[in-house]
């Protein structure tokens, strides 16, 4: 791979860790500054980051450590994290709304990488 496509890569995982990021913090009225504060903070905080970090991992496929590295958190962090959202799963609430926020995400970037398509040309 060279260094463009590397460096593209990159930056469409980040976005997708900021827009999973954006969209949680959204929705659970949490502050973008709590998740990605240096401390777990409140139950709810630490909820929406962990949401935020299984997202990041499940819907756009970043690795752990690359999640980690987005969210300031170890890839340890990640896994734990991950693994408790996938416990929750069987809450049906929780399941739908997880589904609906991967399809929001999935459309928003892929729309997001049609429009800079567009702008090279």
């Amino acid at each position: 791979m060279n260094i463009h496509a590397e460096s593209e890569a990159s930056l469409r995982a980040t976005a997708g860790a900021r827009l999973a990021e954006a969209a949680v913090a959204g929705l659970a009225r949490v502050p973008l500054a709590a998740l990605r504060g240096a401390t777990r903070g409140r139950q709810q905080v630490a909820l929406a980051r962990q949401v935020a970090m299984y997202l990041a991992h499940v819907t756009f496929g970043l690795s752990l450590t690359r999640v980690g590295a987005c969210f300031g958190r170890d890839r340890t962090t990640v896994r734990h994290a991950c693994a408790l959202v996938e416990d929750r799963r069987d809450d049906l609430r929780l399941e739908c709304g997880l589904n609906a926020l991967e399809a929001a995400l999935l459309a928003v970037m892929h729309r997001l990488e049609c429009r800079a398509r567009e702008a090279r040309r």
